[in-house]
């Protein structure tokens, strides 16, 4: 059995005001693939997201990491591999310093106090903020808390990473630092977002959402080549592929 391995079966999921949010999602990914999720706002990227390890449960259908079926029962489990990182940092931050944040889910499985401060200033490093180790969460820029949070992840050593509009209120830095990041993680990675540019290099597959349905489940490169099909979405192609100079500088920041 692989962890890694995502399955999603005819996923639907209406919410408690009665409002339907995903409609007969299927998908699988394996071992290794980097997966974009792309729509405009409401399309049910992040409703999406959240049945991967179980902040939202299905209303029909089934999600399943390897060959377990994502249920209350089986949450520990799943989120042993599965590592979600919220939109909203703030959403993911709640001890008094980010080294506790970060140390959080390393205690919480009960390792030894030696592995999990390797295991928190590892992920610190790697994300750049180790001089801030010690500083509340509350106390951050938006950056430094998207970072921190990442962290928090990073130091879970999880098998599949699952990102929600990650590079949202990074600094060009931060961005490139990030996309340096993701690409070093060879596991598997679904990252959600509106920064089509990152999708388009760090992404092999995209998946293209609308009002809860999936359009299109392609490779990124033909998906963001399909004029007729952003233009249903609602989306652009990236700035990189706008033949804009400038733009196409972004690429590079």
């Amino acid at each position: 059995m692989s962890h890694h391995i995502i399955e999603v079966k005819n996923l639907d999921y209406v919410y408690p005001d009665g409002k339907q949010a995903l409609k007969n999602i299927s998908f699988r990914i394996t071992h290794g693939e980097s997966v974009g999720i792309i729509g405009l706002n409401g399309a049910g990227k992040s409703t999406l997201l959240m049945h991967l390890n179980g902040v939202l449960f299905p209303t029909g259908g089934e999600v399943s990491i390897g060959e377990v079926a994502v249920r209350k029962s089986t949450l520990q489990v799943i989120r042993q591999h599965v590592g979600f990182i919220f939109q909203n940092p703030d959403d993911q931050l709640f001890m008094s310093t980010v080294y506790d944040d970060v140390a959080f889910g390393p205690r919480n499985y009960k390792l030894p106090e030696n592995e999990v401060e390797k295991r928190v200033l590892s992920a610190l490093d790697t994300v750049g903020i180790a001089h801030l180790r010690n500083r509340p969460p509350y106390k951050l820029s938006e950056g430094e808390k998207r970072a921190a949070a990442i962290a928090s992840i990073l130091s879970m050593s999880p098998d599949i990473l699952v990102m929600d509009e990650p590079s949202s209120s990074l600094d060009p830095s931060s961005r490139r630092r990030l996309i340096k990041l993701l690409h070093s993680f060879t596991h598997t990675r679904i990252i959600a977002s509106h920064d089509l540019d990152m999708v388009l290099e760090i992404c092999e597959r995209t998946i293209v959402i609308k009002n809860g349905e999936i359009l299109a489940d392609d490779a990124t490169l033909k998906i963001f080549e399909n004029e007729e099909l952003l233009a249903i979405s609602g989306l652009e192609k990236p700035f990189c592929m706008q033949n804009c100079p400038v733009c196409a500088t972004r690429k590079n920041m």
